[in-house]
């Protein structure tokens, strides 16, 4: 698949079938995730794999939205530390960029996944420090619940000319 075919077909994925993803696809999702620009060149991130399916069964209370964590194979969230920023209050973009390229290395490797939203919520982001351990100084910008799809969704063609403005609005 290539890159315009995956950004073009991506859609979130929010149940998945039992079937495990390999420890060698979730390396190639995270150094796909790894290759994401960011401010700087100061690579922000730190990422949580989470495969415990007791620890997956935890995230629904955490975060409603989330729901379909609890039968994802595995799930990974995207923190940041904000320490290793060279530019002040980039890390969310730099984070976004690396949830984007997880999910269409998911969709190109024909897993499923769905960007689930943490912060800002202040609860979802003390809910997850908790869960997973994360020290004070890191910052969970969202999850992404992974797994093989249970369920099939066709392209969506979101083109929306009166969005473009050409030179000024």
């Amino acid at each position: 698949m290539d890159a315009i075919e995956a950004i073009m077909t991506r859609r979130s994925i929010r149940s998945f079938t039992p079937e495990a993803v390999t420890p060698g696809e979730l390396e190639t999702l995270l150094r796909a995730a790894m290759a994401a620009p960011s401010a700087g060149n100061q690579q922000p991130w730190h990422f949580v794999v989470i495969r415990d399916p007791a620890i997956l069964a935890k995230i629904p209370a955490i975060n409603p939205h989330a729901a379909m964590a609890a039968g994802a194979a595995a799930a990974v969230l995207i923190c940041a530390d904000e320490s290793l920023e060279k530019f002040k209050g980039y890390w969310m973009q730099d984070c976004s960029a690396a949830m984007e390229n997880l999910l269409l290395a998911a969709h190109a490797l024909g897993l499923g996944a769905v960007w689930t939203g943490v912060y800002p919520v202040l609860e979802r982001v003390e809910g997850f420090r908790a869960l997973c351990g994360l020290p004070e100084s890191v910052t969970p910008l969202g999850l992404a619940p992974i797994g093989h799809p249970a369920e099939i969704k066709p392209a969506v063609d979101r083109f929306a000319p009166a969005r473009i403005h050409a030179d000024t609005w």
